[in-house]
């Protein structure tokens, strides 16, 4: 990964922020691309006009939550000429399978692109076997 991206902690936070403005606030899905390396699945997430201290990346439960927070009122009271683009928070919530170390998971955040990477566990790395 690029050595200039801010590194964004994954930790727990309180859900009841996040579901409140699910609630509340329109949401849109990010455009999503994950492939596989050796170690780690990589998953970006294309979350354009969010700035890095209103995204949130979490493990709960099994599961992956992308969250990306715009400034939902100054969105919507703007005086388009010509909108072509949803407006919303970023919402984006994934299965994590146990091939993946949660422990380990990182996330980082660079021109509109939130990248999280998801170690595999040493069982699941894939391994060559010499044969004698």
């Amino acid at each position: 990964m690029n050595e200039n991206k801010e590194i964004i902690s994954v930790e727990e936070t309180n859900n009841q922020s996040i579901d409140e403005l699910l609630r509340t606030e329109n949401y849109i899905t990010p455009l999503v691309d994950i492939f596989e390396m050796p170690d780690a699945f990589i998953l970006t997430a294309n979350m354009t006009g969010i700035s890095r201290k209103n995204i949130q990346v979490k493990v709960d439960n099994k599961s992956l939550v992308l969250f990306g927070k715009i400034d939902y009122t100054e969105a919507v009271n703007k005086k388009y000429i010509l909108n072509e683009n949803e407006i919303g928070n970023y919402y984006r919530q994934f299965n994590i399978s146990d091939a993946i170390d949660e422990t380990k998971i990182e996330a980082k955040y660079d021109n509109g692109q939130l990248v999280v990477s998801l170690p595999k566990h040493d069982k699941a790395k894939l391994r060559t076997i010499n044969i004698d």
